[in-house]
């Protein structure tokens, strides 16, 4: 029979996962049952991929603002401290902020402009050039800021960001002074000692501020990557990755979940024979075209997945091909030569002119934010996600 469809991805309704729950055991039922409902048959190379928030919750994986703020008076003591670069977002880092400032008695609180490192806008480059202000040597005071932009909120969740994060410090008793600036070093002029919020240029930033004179230099990744009080942790990534759950607790990023899917893998090839691939996903990397977020505010997109995900696609480009390796043929010659060329394409195509344009991002990545496209953030409730046919091409 001839095939119609390629790749296939179906979101799975299940249950409400809470702390205790064998997630191992309901993924597996949730997909065989689906199988059934549904009517298709699970293949090799077929992919299950699960939201971290049911790993993490599963786990019990939580922390109260007392316990961030333990180890933050632990790590800093009553230094003032700099809390710089942190994303402006209520669910990502508000809660997060709330723990710092209580285990702190004064914060500077140093923030990029003009926009966080995931596309957060304070305000627009267009305002930044018609203030004639160069936002990679310019450090602003928040009255400078206020003077310049005035009072703006973001796009999408209409919070003014400024004044929401120093209400939130003043609130748990430490005092805040807020000022402007995209370079690291510009905080160590204010302290010696450094909280660095950002996510993916981290690493960066410690050397940075280490190479420079700063004493103390942690990274939200130093924060709760092991157990306050019985407290949740990541060893890995501590903050990195959390989630608002309360008004004084936080969600952290699932730890130590690669048994989770080795299980999965392993409970679906004894009841099928088949042998799918399965990861725990986060949040997709892709930018939304409106509010200029880059969507990926975890550390990674998939904390673990199975073998078979490893590496990159390796593509070739369909409409190269029509219009130049075979531009002279047309109908069922044309399909004939192109499925004759993938059949028989290099294994390694880095490179090649006939793969360009085909984005060789990770699997992981790719998979990832399909995943997080298909099951939402809000009310679907498909925290699963069921492909088929994504290692499949025009051959098959």
């Amino acid at each position: 029979m001839e095939r119609v469809v390629g790749t296939t991805v179906r979101g799975l309704r299940g249950p409400i996962i809470n702390k205790g729950d064998n997630l191992e055991e309901i993924v597996v039922h949730t997909v065989l049952n689906a199988a059934k409902v549904e009517g298709f048959t699970i293949e090799d190379r077929d992919i299950v991929t699960i939201t971290e928030s049911i790993v993490a919750r599963a786990q019990g994986n939580y922390a109260s603002i007392d316990d961030i703020a333990t180890d933050v008076k632990a790590k800093f003591g009553d230094d003032t401290v700099g809390v710089i670069f942190p994303i402006l977002s209520r669910n990502r880092f508000a809660v997060c902020l709330r723990g710092i400032a209580k285990g702190l008695k004064k914060v500077v609180l140093m923030l990029s402009y003009p926009s966080d490192e995931v596309g957060n806008h304070l305000v627009t480059i267009d305002d930044l050039d018609v203030k004639g202000i160069n936002p990679w040597t310019d450090v602003l005071t928040e009255e400078e800021f206020r003077k310049h932009f005035g009072y703006n909120k973001h796009t999408f969740t209409g919070v003014d960001y400024i004044d929401y994060y120093k209400k939130i410090v003043e609130e748990e008793g430490a005092t805040c002074e807020v000022i402007f600036s995209n370079n690291a070093k510009t905080i160590l002029d204010y302290t010696k000692s450094v909280l660095t919020c950002d996510i993916h240029s981290r690493i960066r930033t410690k050397r940075i501020l280490t190479d420079n004179g700063a004493e103390k230099v942690f990274g939200l990744d130093d924060i709760l990557n092991e157990s306050i009080n019985g407290s949740g942790y990541n060893e890995a990534y501590g903050l990195l990755g959390s989630n608002k759950a309360t008004e004084d607790s936080v969600k952290l990023f699932p730890n130590k979940c690669q048994s989770l899917v080795d299980g999965i893998q392993a409970k679906i090839k004894e009841s099928t024979g088949k042998t799918i691939d399965v990861m725990v996903y986060g949040d997709g990397a892709f930018k939304d075209p409106v509010g200029k977020i880059w969507e990926l505010a975890d550390p990674v997109v998939s904390p673990a997945y199975t073998s078979g995900l490893e590496g990159t696609p390796n593509e070739v480009k369909l409409k190269y091909l029509a219009d130049n390796n075979f531009s002279h043929l047309r109908g069922e010659e044309l399909t004939k030569a192109i499925s004759e060329y993938i059949e028989n394409k290099d294994e390694d195509l880095v490179g090649a002119m006939e793969s360009q344009g085909t984005t060789p991002r990770k699997l992981t990545d790719l998979i990832g934010s399909l995943s997080d496209l298909t099951s939402g953030s809000g009310d679907k409730g498909t925290p699963m996600v069921y492909i088929q046919g994504y290692f499949d091409n025009y051959t098959k």
